[in-house]
C-alpha cells in the first residue's frame, strides 16, 4: 500500500509516500489517546492550526473541525485557554523540522495518515512522551475528574493527544 501525497499550503510545497494504513503500524513506544481527527473536533491551537492544508488529509477530518482561518480563537480550544507557544518559539528552540514546519502536530496527522520517516519519528515520539509529564502533574494537584483544575495543562496535553479528559 503506497500513495504518494502531494501538499501545497503556506509553508511549505511537496509530496510524501504514503507506507502504512492510516491509524496502523504505530511504533510500540507510541500510543496517542486521540486521534487527528477527534483532537480537531474537540479544539486544538485556537482552531488556526492547518486551515490551509485541508486538501493533504481525509475530508472527514474537517467535517466537524473547530477552526479559524483568520486569526487564533481561543474560545475553540476545549478548555478555552491558550496552551501553545508562538511558532518563532519553537524555531528558535530547534524543535521545527523541514519536513513538517508547523511541528508535532502536523507530523503527527503525517504519521497517523501513513508517512513514515524513522529518524524524524524517533524525535516526535521521544517529545510526545516527554509531555506525559504534565499527567502527573494534574494527578498531584487535581481531584479526579476536575476539569476547571490546570487547564492550561489539559489543554497542553490535549494537542499532544493525550485524552486530560480522563484525569
Amino acid at each position: 500500500m503506497k500513495k504518494i501525497i502531494k501538499f501545497d499550503d503556506k509553508m511549505q510545497t511537496g509530496e510524501y509516500e504514503l507506507t502504512q494504513k492510516p491509524g496502523e503500524n504505530f511504533n510500540p513506544e507510541f500510543k496517542p489517546e486521540l486521534t487527528p481527527k477527534e483532537l480537531l473536533e474537540l479544539g486544538i491551537f485556537g482552531g488556526k492550526y492547518m486551515t490551509d492544508c485541508k486538501d493533504e488529509f481525509p475530508r472527514d477530518w474537517f467535517e466537524k473541525a473547530k477552526l479559524s482561518p483568520k486569526k487564533k480563537d481561543i474560545s475553540l480550544n476545549y478548555y478555552q485557554v491558550d496552551a501553545s507557544l508562538p511558532l518563532k518559539t519553537w524555531q528558535e528552540k530547534g524543535w521545527i523540522h523541514s519536513e513538517d514546519p508547523r511541528g508535532w502536530f502536523q507530523w503527527y496527522c503525517r504519521y497517523y495518515y501513513g508517512r513514515r520517516l524513522p529518524e524524524e519519528d524517533q524525535i516526535q515520539i521521544k517529545r510526545w512522551k516527554a509531555i506525559k509529564r504534565h499527567v502527573g502533574a494534574i494527578k498531584k494537584n487535581c481531584e479526579k475528574n476536575d476539569q476547571s483544575c490546570r487547564k492550561k495543562q489539559r489543554q497542553t496535553l490535549l494537542h499532544w493527544a493525550y485524552d486530560s479528559r480522563k484525569i
